[in-house]
């Protein structure tokens, strides 16, 4: 019998963490998993659960991963300078068909056109906030379109990298430590809350940053759809803490104080699968907004 604890309630959901069951466990890193230090010697064990009401899923072991975003991730998975630029230049050169990012790109400029007045009707650039903003492919591309972008990451190496090679204003810092960030249009999470413990403090905190009828646009695993081909995925990979199905991330949605008005769920080219979805505050939300689910 596992002696590990799933928290009893990691989006604070009306089952109270009452109805999970282990679906996976581990003895080893999965292939392509990148070996962190703190996962890197003997003794890795970690576990994999599942709601059985809203298919949430949690990853769940006792290594210490405090650090991980503060130093340890970059340097795992890019090097150094010369590596995050490699990477950089290689993903921003990808053909349509290849880039998970134009894809992004594609949707969040088609989806601001119809449901974000405001930067046309004042006669001015969109501004957008990008959380753990890593780098920066996506806030090069939205550039590109005409938006003014502002990157926040906690890793020097990659805000200097933002400034330096993206050309965008970047910030160093906790999301959930700064308070004085401004407001935009727009304020999201590509395949970042995933990666924190509470994901539902820090959705909350993004309403404060937008400007009145701003959106919230969230990427995030698809658990569900993964979990079809096994344990071997990277959504369930060791940095993800929580895994998510199109249920969990309403739920999710709704404990932050903010509303769905768009979810949808794709297989990327890169053959993540992905649940992503535009948000808004429950104060800002009317009868004029569409609301679509495509699932």
């Amino acid at each position: 019998m596992s002696m590990l604890k799933v928290s009893p309630a990691p989006l604070r959901c009306p089952c109270d963490g009452r109805h999970f069951t282990r679906v996976f466990t581990y003895t080893a890193p999965p292939v392509g998993e990148v070996r962190f230090n703190f996962s890197a010697g003997g003794g890795y064990h970690r576990e994999v659960w599942r709601c059985e009401i809203c298919h949430h899923f949690v990853s769940v072991h006792q290594m210490d991963m405090s650090g991980l975003y503060r130093q340890d991730y970059v340097s795992s998975t890019y090097g150094d300078a010369d590596g995050l630029r490699r990477t950089f230049e290689r993903l921003t050169a990808l053909p349509p068909d290849k880039s998970d990012n134009l894809g992004r790109v594609k949707r969040i400029l088609e989806f601001a056109a119809g449901h974000l007045p405001g930067p046309a009707q004042e006669k001015r650039a969109p501004t957008v906030l990008d959380v753990g903003s890593g780098l920066c492919v996506f806030l090069h591309r939205l550039k590109e379109a005409g938006w003014e972008g502002t990157a926040l990451d906690n890793d020097p190496r990659l805000v200097q990298h933002a400034g330096e090679v993206v050309g965008v204003k970047a910030v160093l810092g906790d999301f959930m430590e700064l308070a004085d960030l401004g407001q935009f249009d727009l304020v999201t999470f590509n395949k970042v809350l995933e990666h924190v413990a509470d994901p539902v403090t820090m959705l909350a905190k993004s309403a404060r940053h937008l400007r009145p009828g701003g959106l919230v646009y969230v990427e995030v695993p698809d658990g569900e759809a993964a979990a079809q081909e096994g344990p071997e995925r990277e959504e369930f990979f060791i940095e993800h803490h929580h895994i998510f199905s199109p249920a969990s991330l309403t739920l999710l949605a709704g404990r932050a104080g903010l509303g769905v008005e768009f979810l949808e769920r794709l297989r990327e080219p890169s053959t993540k699968y992905t649940l992503r979805a535009f948000l808004r505050p429950a104060r800002d939300r009317g009868s004029d907004f569409t609301r679509r689910t495509e699932l």
